[in-house]
This record gives structure tokens, sequence and C-alpha cells, in this order.
């Protein structure tokens, strides 16, 4: 089988050819980075079929169990069939032939095997999660190519093992586009973490849960939920396994429906809790480190109960709820934990780099974006919108000079940043086109990669082109200098380096 049933979105398309034009242009390990929701799976999909075309034999390898069962799923439904097309390399699982082309591998499984599998294609899902296993695989493997993929491609050191970073789509990109929900968040109350210490990059655990677990914090997460969304299917994350027993005792007190996960829960009850929430027969499931990937249910609440430094696990977990749903206006985020007032929305985290393991230094190409602070006269505290609390009205005086223009703003839900960067010239389709063919003229004149194009156009008009087809035309002067700036931007990071 060599086409999909479903045809891929543009936006998909282009990440996918930008891809393709990075592994052209020489790199083995590239990196595609796109926000939860946005198809990868899909995006890998059709590349396989594509690799199984040309006679290659494929890996597709998964970081936990759950994950095999929802790839094999999303497979099928683009019409390839287990144990023809594909098989899973995982313990005991039933659908075994190491005949397929394509093999959907756990990676736990392989980390046991005493030699590294030959594949001539390798995509690993959530590459972010580094490990030991996959770099010694990689260097045993050298002329295999390999794609990865994640919506957050920021561990330290990526840049140390993947050569490249391809950027399909992210979150606020795609909120724009209708693919993904917009989104509300509130922000209640919060542990106090004066004088908390710190373990590696990120708040002591214990600490953190010992300050999260006073009674009136737990009893605000139920009473914040019953007031802005009760009935509405809600993940709740928790600091660790006791302050989640304490939070789901008091969800269970009030009457609510509570489902719980962890780690250590056995694969049956997860997979009758699983059937529970597609049955609604739960309406909170309390988690730890658990419901952050591979967990594809229509939730309409996010519950931030545990506070954290790192934007990693930050944006997997609002990710969780960023998934459209029939009649779902908006995704709800109640924040107990003061992680948007210090890491800002999912919509304004990203890196355009991989990281090298160096030490950053505070880029004036790319200005922060102003923290998100709670509404001080609302018990619910949502976070204000363009100055304004979008529930009791009350109004906040943007801070700093005349003129300034921070402070946030919304459309129908969606939170978004006003900043200069809101203040950048909007394109329409036709002259992004116009651009992209522009920026084709310089590609090919400079011999640049093909997806050299799909980024400079991203950068300068947000989007894509709908027509990559048309012929290259001669760079006007915007064009030319919008190329110029750039070129002298990446040249001075690269000295810095």
């Amino acid at each position: 089988r060599t086409t999909m049933i479903t045809e891929l979105y543009d936006y998909q398309q282009a990440g996918k050819d930008a891809i393709r034009a990075s592994f052209i242009a020489g790199n083995r390990w590239v990196i595609g980075e796109g926000a939860t929701g946005c198809g990868k799976t899909n995006i890998a999909c059709s590349i396989l079929m594509d690799a199984v075309a040309k006679g290659k034999r494929c890996g597709f390898v998964v970081p936990t169990i759950n994950l095999i069962q929802q790839t094999i799923e999303s497979f099928e439904r683009q019409g390839l069939e287990s144990y023809v097309d594909m098989a899973v390399i995982q313990a005991d699982h039933p659908i075994r032939n190491y005949a397929c082309p394509i093999q959907i591998c756990s990676k736990d499984t392989l980390a046991n095997w005493s030699n590294f599998p030959d594949f001539d294609f390798i995509v690993v899902d959530e590459a972010h999660v580094t490990s030991r296993f996959m770099n010694q695989w990689k260097k045993a493997r050298p002329n295999t190519h390999w794609l990865g993929l994640t919506a957050t491609p920021w561990a330290k050191g990526m840049a140390k093992v993947w050569d490249d970073l391809v950027v399909i789509a992210r979150s606020a990109e795609l909120i724009d586009r209708g693919k993904l929900s917009k989104f509300k968040v509130f922000a209640p109350t919060q542990p106090d973490l004066e004088g908390v210490d710190m373990v590696g990059d990120d708040y002591d655990e214990n600490q953190v849960a010992e300050r999260s677990s006073k009674p009136e914090l737990i009893a605000s997460i139920v009473d914040t939920w019953k007031q802005n969304a009760e009935g509405l299917l809600t993940f709740c994350y928790a600091v660790n396994r006791a302050h989640a027993k304490l939070i789901l005792e008091d969800f269970r007190k009030a009457g609510v429906r509570t489902g719980y996960i962890d780690g250590f829960t056995g694969d049956e009850e997860r997979k009758e809790l699983f059937r529970a929430i597609r049955a609604k027969e739960v309406d909170v499931v309390v988690n730890v480190n658990v419901l952050v990937a591979g967990a594809d249910f229509d939730v309409r609440c996010i519950i931030i109960a545990f506070s954290t430094k790192s934007k990693i696990k930050f944006v997997q977990v609002v990710g969780r709820g960023l998934r459209l749903g029939e009649g779902k206006e908006y995704l709800i985020i109640n924040d107990h934990s003061g992680n948007h007032e210090t890491l800002g929305y999912v919509t304004d985290i990203y890196e355009d780099e991989l990281d090298d393991g160096k030490p950053k230094k505070a880029s004036k190409s790319k200005p922060q974006a102003p923290l998100p602070k709670p509404c001080p006269k609302c018990d619910l505290k949502p976070l204000l919108i363009q100055g304004c609390c979008p529930v009791c009205k009350f109004e906040a005086k943007p801070q700093g000079s005349a003129g300034d223009a921070s402070g946030i703003i919304h459309g129908e839900g969606e939170l978004v940043e006003i900043t200069k960067k809101s203040k950048k010239k909007e394109y329409t389709a036709q002259e992004t086109n116009e651009i992209w063919a522009m920026l084709k003229h310089y590609q090919i004149e400079k011999g640049k990669a093909a997806g050299w194009v799909y980024h400079t156009c991203l950068a300068m008009t947000g989007a894509a082109a709908n027509d990559q087809q048309a012929a290259p035309i001669m760079p006007s002067a915007a064009v030319q200098k919008f190329i110029r700036h750039r070129n002298i931007a990446q040249s001075r990071r690269h000295r810095k380096t």
C-alpha cells in the first residue's frame, strides 16, 4: 500500500516535505516537532508507507506499552493490516510477525535484547524521552535514518544526538487553525514555594508535596472544580502518590465519581479505568506522572496540582486536554500550582533550536512573553485577559511605560500574549504564496535545502504556502531584507557557540 486512506492536512504535508528535505540534505537523525494533536502519528505513517514502498524495513519505537495499542489503531485507520503490513515487538504481544516490514517496538523490550535491531528507517515516538540504550543503538547503526517525534524537543543535550529540528506545527498555530481547542485558565490557590530546595533542575518533590497537601489547598481543588467544571471529564495531576490520595479522598467525599492511576497501577486495573472513562462512568481521574503521553481521551478540564520548573512536563500535561471534542468550546485549566505564573502559557513556550547542553544566554531575538497573573478580586482567580477579568470584569492597567503593549488578550476564550509579536504584519494566503515563491527562488539560487523555504516562510509569515508548486520569482526588497536579518542572527548565534 503506497497511499493513505486520509489525506494529510497542508501543514502536515509541509512538515513531511521538510523532514524529507532534511534527510536529503544529509542529516541522519531528524526531530519532527509537532504539538499534541497535530497528527504526528499520521505523518509518520505516511513516511513509513513511502519507505516500505521502496523496500525498506522500518521500526516505530514507543516508550510505553499503552502507546503500542494506540499506534496499532492509528495505523489500522490508515489501512495498514496487522500480521501483514505491521507487527509488534513487545514481550508476549499477540501481534508478532518479524517478517512484516513495519515493526511497532517497545523501547524497554528492545533494550533487553542482546543486539541492536537492524532497520533501514526508525521512527522514535516521544523522542524527548532520552535513554542510554537509544543513543547506543544510533551509534551502532550509523547508516540508518532516524526520525524523532515530540511536542517538546527541549531536553538538555538533544543537539548532541540529533542533527536537525523540523517544526511541523506548534500549539498556537493549531489553535488559530481550529485544529486544537482554545482554553481558559483559572488560578485560585497555589502552594507557598518559598525556600523549597532544588533537586537537579526541578523542585524537591517531597517538599512540594508537603506544601501542596494543606487541607485548605486540597479543598480548593475540589471546590474550584465544582464551580467551573463539574460534570466535565477531568484529569488531575498530583505531585506524588501521597498527595494524589488526599485529592482522591476529597473528591470522593464530595460525591464525585473519581478514578485513580499511577505508575504502580496494574494492567487490568488500568484497562478497567480506561473503559470506565470511555463509558463516561468517571468524572475526575487523579494521577501521578501517568496520563502524560498516549492518553487520548475527550478531556474537558485539566487540574494542575504539581509545581514544576520543567516546561516539558508542563506542556505535555496541558496538551492532554487540547484535542477538539464535539461541543467543546474551550479547555478549562485549573492551575493550583503557580506554573502559569512562572512558565507562562503553553502557546508561548517553544525553542527554535535543539539544546546543545551549553548554558543559555537571554536571547534578544525572542522576547519573553509577559507572565499571566490571576485576578485579585475573583474567588476563582481567572487569569487576566487583556488586563480585564473575564468573570468579575475587574480591570488592571498594563505595567510599563506609555505605549507598552504588555498584557494578555483573548478571542472567544483563547488566551494569547500581547507583545511586539502581536503587532507583526498579518499575511493573506496570496501574500504567503508569493513569499514562498520568492524564497524558493533564493533557495535554488543559493543551493539551500528544500526545508529552508518552509522554515523561513513560517518565520516570516507564520504559515506555509497553500500553493507550494508555484514558479519561483525574484525576491522583493522586503523578503531580501528579512533573509538578510535572519542570516545575520543565525551567524551571531553560531559565533556564540
